[in-house]
């Protein structure tokens, strides 16, 4: 909702301003420069990314029309999670746990908490880690070292499309330069045509300049920075996943390791401790 009210307020400021200046709309239809200019750059983009990148691009446009990647219900969710989780290896062995981290879909633990189960990046690191502690893995260092790492190519992936859109952005102004002096070159051709023709023909020049720098700072560099911005905030549950994790193999007692995972929840997502408290209580499994 934020994108589309702030491309509106772009595009109204930028027309309404023009036709204020007494500015005719119809002069800045120019196809032409836009093909240069916008089809230049996807072109780069295409060159200069894989396959796979450009994937996630075109999958990640669907998050400029959501407010945040995970809400307060979700984090909740989450703790309430981790806390069943632990206490039942904590409670019945560590082996207890394998059956529901094998077949998560028929699991009572995952079936509560279904946006760990929709979110298949979510359970699929937690069934991973599980899993090696369920193998014997008990060196915290280690286990620590392996969720960084893993965290951090995750994070590389998550900023693809925001870097991507960036790097588009910061092309369009030299492709705006790119497509006037095409049509300046258009221009000179016709130097010996009327007044009248040869300013449209310099008028549709400039639009080439103006289309670039507006797409560039209105819209692909704003696109860029949400894209990037979102990325970020959707890392951010991964690593409270992580905290619970660490704390866990460290020996921690699972109200001591949930509280850990509260700490590393963004601050305007993260419920108080008594709210959290209440919430897990509703929803404990194991007395």
């Amino acid at each position: 909702m934020l994108f589309l009210i702030g491309l509106s307020i772009v595009v109204g400021s930028v027309l309404g301003g023009y036709t204020m200046h007494g500015g005719e709309v119809a002069l800045l239809w120019q196809p032409s420069e836009y093909i240069i200019i916008i089809g230049s750059g996807i072109g780069a983009a295409i060159i200069g990314n894989s396959t796979d990148d450009l994937k996630l691009l075109l999958k990640s446009f669907g998050n400029l029309f959501k407010s945040k990647p995970k809400s307060k219900a979700d984090y909740l969710e989450l703790l309430s999670f981790s806390f069943n989780v632990f206490k039942l290896m904590k409670v019945k062995g560590m082996l207890e746990i394998e059956s529901h981290i094998e077949n998560p879909n028929e699991s009572e633990l995952f079936n509560n908490s279904p946006s760990i189960l929709k979110d298949h990046h979510a359970c699929d690191l937690m069934r991973d880690y599980l899993r090696m502690m369920t193998m014997g893995v008990d060196n915290p260092h280690q286990f620590e070292n392996l969720i960084e790492r893993e965290l951090e190519l995750m994070d590389e992936e998550l900023a693809v499309p925001g870097k991507i859109m960036t790097n588009i952005g910061d092309s369009l102004p030299a492709l705006g330069i790119v497509a006037a002096v095409l049509g300046v070159i258009i221009t000179m051709r016709s130097v010996t045509e009327p007044p009248e023709i040869l300013g449209s023909l310099i008028a549709a020049a400039l639009v080439g300049t103006f289309t670039g720098v507006l797409f560039a700072y209105g819209v692909f560099l704003p696109i860029g920075s949400s894209l990037k911005h979102f990325g970020m905030r959707k890392g951010m549950y991964f690593y409270c996943m992580k905290a619970g994790l660490i704390s866990h193999i460290n020996g921690n007692a699972p109200v001591v390791t949930v509280e850990f995972m509260r700490k590393n929840i963004p601050e305007e997502l993260r419920p108080s401790f008594n709210e959290a408290d209440e919430y897990i209580n509703s929803k404990a499994k194991i007395g």
